[in-house]
């Protein structure tokens, strides 16, 4: 059995068949499928897929660091409204992103601290986007640090040397469809890190993996990136299914 820890099925990339890939995730042996938010346009939508099959899909709370901007404030107050209403897995996905605007760089750190504020309220997780800021999301992890705080770096990019320094704060590496591309590099970084410290991740609709790369993604793909980790780390795709769900089972649980 896998689990997807960051799949955004609810999205209107899916509209037109997704009862069929729901079912060729469960036919894949998809146990779990993590549902991370965007802002307060893609809440109704995550919630109401949810609660259509509650024992396959755990909902995050979340604002997206591409989703801060000038009124950020008042997407946070939607967040923490949903947050104090209802139960989460974690809160996610949150983070820093500095590939598309640089601009709002000091709100999204913000944004950020105030989020991993919420998870260690209540002792929840963590889920990280990370994009041309891995120092920046790492110094306010490490000035955030608690016994409490815990999560995922999500579809990691880095190089050996931050993944060690992600593992030393105490989070796991979520690995997805890039870890298939032939130049990426990170199957060097991959292979070096051990299985204990992996969740496994599609983050569909996007990143499909070899050999559905350039199509849409989903969570039955989730097959072809554990055939890449088992490959390796010489295990058998079991071994890594069965590893990475204790894995996503301790971090989120359920």
């Amino acid at each position: 059995m896998f689990i997807d820890t960051h799949s955004h099925i609810y999205s209107e990339e899916f509209s037109s068949d997704r009862d069929e890939v729901i079912e060729r995730a469960l036919k894949a042996g998809i146990e779990r499928i993590i549902l991370p938010n965007i802002d307060s346009s893609t809440i109704k939508a995550m919630l109401d897929l949810a609660d259509s099959t509650p024992k396959l899909f755990l909902p995050l709370i979340g604002l997206h660091p591409t989703s801060v901007k000038e009124d950020f404030r008042k997407e946070l107050q939607i967040m923490e409204y949903w947050f104090n209403k209802r139960k989460f897995t974690g809160i996610g996905e949150i983070g820093i992103d500095l590939y598309w605007d640089k601009s709002f760089l000091s709100e999204q750190i913000e944004a950020f601290k105030i989020q991993i504020g919420w998870a260690k309220k209540i002792g929840i997780p963590v889920v990280i986007h990370v994009r041309d800021s891995f120092q920046e999301v790492a110094d306010v992890i490490s000035q955030e640090k608690d016994k409490s705080l815990r999560g995922v770096f999500h579809s990691f990019t880095g190089n050996i040397e931050q993944a060690e320094q992600v593992i030393d704060l105490g989070f796991k590496i979520g690995v997805g469809g890039i870890v298939t591309f032939k130049n990426s590099g990170m199957d060097l970084v991959i292979k070096k890190v051990a299985l204990k410290n992996i969740l496994l991740e599609t983050d569909s609709p996007w990143l499909a993996p070899v050999p559905h790369r350039g199509h849409r993604n989903e969570s039955a793909y989730i097959t072809a990136i554990a055939s890449k980790i088992a490959t390796l780390h010489e295990k058998s795709i079991e071994e890594v299914a069965l590893i990475t769900t204790q894995n996503a089972q301790q971090l989120f649980e359920f």
